[in-house]
Formats: structure tokens, C-alpha cells, sequence
């Protein structure tokens, strides 16, 4: 799990979390035109605190989405003996975090709001999204894919590509769905199983298969 930091470059306090956590519940209830002095309120602390922990509104805004990124587990890494088996555990137990997370009703109040600003030029947010989101998640997953690159297990040219492709296949609608206003989140059977599917699909694309012997040779 990778800590979000405040303007200072230092780890969250507990009290520092608990005013994100105010901040992703005004976003959810009211959208990210949000004051200072409204979150302030909402979590019993000065505009100045709120200052000098995160410097400005922006950096309020990208602490928070990286609270929310924080919360999808990195499976450790194992050894140089990395087999398929276990390349295959660390992709799926990822996958199960990283849907766990995306589609409940936080992630997707902030990506509708992402969304919704791209490109106005009144609001960061769709950047901090991004780049704390899908662009985080590749940053994370590079190493597994390298490793298992180094010990021929599958054949990517680029990390980056094969992380898109693992996107499409983990996310598949069901973000989309969450954006267009599906109440129902999928069951915990239900994100496991896309998971394990998403994987063997996955793998299936990448991975080193053994050449067809000719018998004619």
C-alpha cells in the first residue's frame, strides 16, 4: 500500500487522514466545489491547519485521491524463483484490491467528477485523478511485469502496453457501469471471479508457450 503524503513530503498523520476522509465526504454529497473553510468545518480544524498541511486546494485535492489509491493493496513481490503460478497470485490478489476499490461509491464519485472537468480548465482534478489512478496503478505493476519478463514468463515489448491491456481486462464495464449510475456493486465472488478470469486472459496473451515440435523433422 503506498502512503499518501502531505505538503511536506511526510506520511499522514492519523488526524491528517481523518480530514481526507471529510473531504471524500463532502465530494460524495456535494462534488469537489467544495471551500477550505467548509472543510475546515466539516472536520473540526482551522483553514490554517488545512494550509500548512497541504499547502492549497490542489494540494488538499491530490492528498485525497492518493488516500483513495493508497487503500489497493500491492501484493509483495516474491523472490528470483518467481514461477507462473506465483506471477499469477500477485495479478490476482491486485486485481481483487484494485475492484474492490474502484467500485464503490467514493471511487466513482471522483471519477465522475474527473470526468466532468477534463479539459474546463477550472479544476486539477481530472489530472490528479489520473495521474494518481490508472498512471499510479501502472507504476506499481511495472516491476511485476519486468520480473516475470526477465524470467521468460511472458513476452511484453513494453510494460506500459501490457499494463493497458491488464486494465481492459480487470476493469472490463464495470467501472463504466459505476459511472453511469449502477447502484449495485458487483458481490465479492463476483470481483474474484472477474479477477481470476482477467488473469488467465491475461497470461493467456503474454505468456511463453512452448513451440509445436515439427515431426517431420
Amino acid at each position: 500500500m503506498n502512503q499518501p503524503f502531505n505538503a511536506k513530503n511526510q506520511p499522514l498523520s492519523a488526524r491528517q487522514q481523518e480530514v481526507l476522509t471529510a473531504v471524500l465526504d463532502l465530494m460524495v454529497e456535494e462534488g469537489d466545489g467544495f471551500s477550505m473553510a467548509k472543510v475546515a468545518r466539516r472536520a473540526s480544524c482551522s483553514k490554517e491547519t488545512l494550509y500548512k498541511w497541504f499547502g492549497d486546494r490542489d494540494g488538499l485535492l491530490t492528498a485525497t485521491v492518493q488516500q483513495q489509491a493508497s487503500k489497493v493493496a500491492m501484493p509483495a513481490m516474491f523472490g528470483e524463483g518467481l514461477t507462473l503460478s506465483g506471477f499469477k497470485q500477485i495479478l490476482e490478489a491486485f486485481a481483487v484490491s484494485w475492484l474492490e476499490v474502484i467500485t464503490g461509491d467514493v471511487s466513482a464519485a471522483l471519477n465522475r467528477l474527473a470526468i466532468s472537468h477534463a479539459g474546463s480548465g477550472t479544476s486539477r482534478l481530472g489530472e490528479i485523478v489520473l495521474n494518481n489512478g490508472p498512471i499510479e496503478m501502472s507504476r506499481r505493476l511495472r516491476p511485476v511485469f519486468e520480473a516475470a519478463r526477465e524470467t521468460s514468463l511472458i513476452e511484453i515489448e513494453n510494460a506500459d502496453h501490457a499494463f493497458r491491456t491488464f486494465f481492459g481486462l480487470v476493469v472490463s464495464d464495470w467501472q463504466i457501469r459505476k459511472l453511469l449510475g449502477e447502484a449495485t456493486r458487483p458481490s465479492q465472488k463476483g470481483i474474484e471471479i472477474t479477477a481470476h478470469r482477467a488473469v488467465d486472459q491475461f497470461v493467456t496473451l503474454y505468456g511463453v508457450h512452448e513451440k509445436p515440435r515439427n515431426i517431420n523433422a
